[in-house]
């Protein structure tokens, strides 16, 4: 569980990401249908994102899938024969249907011999037989099918996770969460509907509509031939009202995100929100986006609801004409009645593929686009590959030295410039300076998350670079100013310092940081489960968790980055002389702004501009009367005399 704040933050990021990329949380829904299309036929999806280079982006998801070429080829053997049985139904079934019609006016007329059960009994069972194969082959199909897209989805998943550990901290610097998030969640998602759906759909839709052709065909290549001039007309008529409602459904979703990310923005600041009256500018915005969402929804609504009338209007003309001419042939003795039958039925098969090729091709640009932003995070810059011979030392005593560094965060901008300092084991070091001096970037060197661009920093004497980042990482312990507590008991928390740790060590940790007791006075005590909505832990309480976290993982050398700068006075006097305790033995590093924090420092690391302009512990840099004396100084200048400040 984080700080709330980080929690909103988080959120609006991931739904502003929902808003701009169309894969955010909330994109991931599937846009409005556009309304039935030809006769009986699926919603006409609107287009959504588009990749950059569809053929690149389809080889490269060919190759990652192509350990599981074998089991799609047996998915689309199974398909088109199950498809290819189901079609061959309907003229079976038309020959018992003209058995019938036959037996019927022999016997009116009087010169048959009665309807032959027999023969249409054997059609109909003929008929169960091959629509049970159609189905039992679609089943294996459909089986084989969910299973090889899990595996490529659990593979995408494990593939992202993998390599986000692999990622340096400067791509998360620069994306957003929602972002990353997306990859995860909607793109791989994306991916597996299709997989799982409109892969086998493709090859039905186009053996039906091949199979159905061939079939009419076999019928009547007049009837076929009026059968066919209707689809100009539905297409006509299909694409005349898309393009109408497109803008209504894009309109539509920008506002529905609109709507959305105001009301969770406004719930998560509810209480800032009331404490300056915004209630009547808030809900004036949301009528405002309320109104547009609902023009835009009308609208398109209405639009892609007028399609379903339309094409079966144009549909039913068909089978007007259908009808007509087959009984005109019938009369002639050109067809049979069975045969009209069946065609009327391939006729009715005949737009449902159709029209579902026409959405899949639109699935298959979103897929694309999804599988494009996947490899695009899978094929990121990762971090330097580790030492090949990493140094493995037995026992380390926390001498730490920074030799000449500098380093930018981006070419051509250093903001550490020439940076040098020696701490001896054991010592306690501050660094202070103020917002943006690179106080942050120097624990972020020393932890690796970042390389120097020039000179070294040693541990122990080693090149920070001849550990691995495991080991290396191992050596510190951090307490930061952003309390991280993730979703789960407050034993387990504590117990992420040191995973290997017994109930009894992590209980001994919380005794050090003194939160034992407040602990005991919780529902369930250690085993109260911690989450989003706990409110009866405070900002303090949840900092001497970690503090506890950090305490068990017991690190040779300490970072306290602003540690106590969001607490109130007696919190931070509490968490002071647990840190006390905590930093005995330990080389410590304290980040502060609040310099009455860090008087005790053994060496004050005076920061501006990325340079140590001052070294010295507090009465030597008071003394001087230099840049660490005005920052102090000013701090105090209310209220408190200084030259009382300098004499105590």
């Amino acid at each position: 569980m984080s700080n709330p704040t980080e929690k909103q933050t988080g959120r609006a990021a991931r739904n502003q990401q929902a808003d701009d990329s169309g894969f955010g949380p909330r994109a991931g829904r599937q846009r409005p249908m556009g309304g039935p299309m030809g006769f009986g036929g699926r919603g006409f999806q609107v287009p959504g994102e588009k990749p950059r280079n569809f053929k690149s982006t389809m080889i490269k998801f060919i190759k990652y899938i192509s350990e599981f070429k074998v089991l799609v080829i047996i998915v689309m053997i199974f398909a088109a024969v199950s498809t290819i049985f189901a079609i061959v139904g309907p003229k079976i079934l038309g020959k018992a249907t003209t058995k019938l019609f036959e037996g019927v006016m022999g016997k009116i007329s009087g010169t048959g011999g009665g309807i032959d059960f027999k023969y249409i009994g054997t059609i109909m069972l003929i008929s169960v037989g091959l629509y049970f194969i159609s189905a039992l082959f679609s089943y294996i199909q459909g089986w084989i099918m969910s299973g090889v897209s899990m595996k490529i989805t659990y593979r995408f998943r494990k593939d992202i996770s993998q390599k986000i550990n692999r990622i340096p901290l400067k791509y998360f610097d620069g994306t957003n969460y929602g972002e990353v998030l997306s990859r995860v969640t909607n793109d791989v998602d994306t991916i597996n509907q299709t997989l799982n759906q409109s892969l086998t759909q493709i090859i039905t839709s186009v053996a039906t509509v091949l199979g159905v052709l061939i079939m009419m065909l076999t019928i009547s290549s007049i009837m076929t031939l009026v059968a066919l001039l209707i689809i100009p007309l539905s297409f006509i008529i299909i694409m005349t009202v898309v393009r109408r409602s497109q803008k209504f459904f894009k309109q539509q979703q920008d506002y529905l995100g609109h709507v959305n990310g105001h009301v969770e923005e406004i719930y998560a600041g509810h209480n800032i929100m009331k404490a300056f009256n915004g209630e009547e500018k808030s809900a004036e915005k949301f009528d405002i986006y309320n109104n547009i969402l609902y023009g835009a929804a009308w609208k398109s609504q209405f639009l892609s609801g007028m399609m379903m009338p339309a094409t079966f209007f144009v549909g039913n003309l068909g089978y007007v004409a259908v009808c007509v001419l087959g009984g005109w042939l019938a009369v002639q003795g050109k067809i049979t009645v069975g045969d009209i039958l069946a065609f009327i039925l391939y006729v009715r098969s005949f737009m449902q593929p159709i029209s579902q090729l026409a959405n899949i091709s639109n699935v298959l640009q979103q897929t694309a686009a999804s599988a494009e932003r996947v490899f695009e995070f899978l094929e990121e810059k990762e971090e330097t590959p580790e030492t090949t011979t990493p140094v493995s030392l037995n026992t380390i005593s926390g001498n730490v030295e920074f030799k000449n560094v500098y380093f930018g965060y981006n070419p051509g901008q250093t903001i550490i410039k020439g940076f040098s300092a020696k701490i001896q084991p054991g010592q306690k070091i501050a660094i202070v300076g103020p917002t943006g001096a690179g106080k942050t970037t120097m624990v972020k060197l020393l932890m690796r998350f970042y390389d120097v661009n020039n000179g070294e920093i040693l541990v122990d004497g080693h090149n920070i670079k001849d550990f691995t980042r495991q080991d290396l990482r191992s050596i510190f312990g951090m307490v930061l100013q952003d309390t991280w507590l993730y979703n789960g008991t407050i034993l387990e928390n504590i117990r992420y310092g040191r995973q290997n740790a017994i109930d009894e060590e992590v209980i001994e940790s919380a005794k050090i940081a003194h939160i034992d007791h407040f602990i005991h006075t919780l529902p369930k005590g250690y085993n109260m489960e911690l989450n989003e909505e706990t409110s009866n832990i405070s900002q303090g309480q949840k900092q001497l968790l970690t503090i506890a976290r950090a305490i068990l993982a017991n690190p040779k050398v300490l970072i306290l980055d602003e540690a106590t700068s969001s607490v109130d006075t007696r919190t931070e006097l509490l968490i002071q002389r647990v840190m006390d305790n905590l930093m005995k033995n330990h080389t410590s590093f304290i980040i502060a702004h609040r310099l009455s924090t860090i008087r005790n420092a053994d060496l004050i690391l005076v920061m501006n501009n990325g340079d140590i302009v001052e070294q010295g512990n507090h009465k030597e840099l008071l003394a001087k009367g230099g840049f660490y004396a005005s920052l102090y100084y000013s701090q105090f200048e209310n209220g408190i005399d200084k030259n009382s400040i300098k004499e105590a």
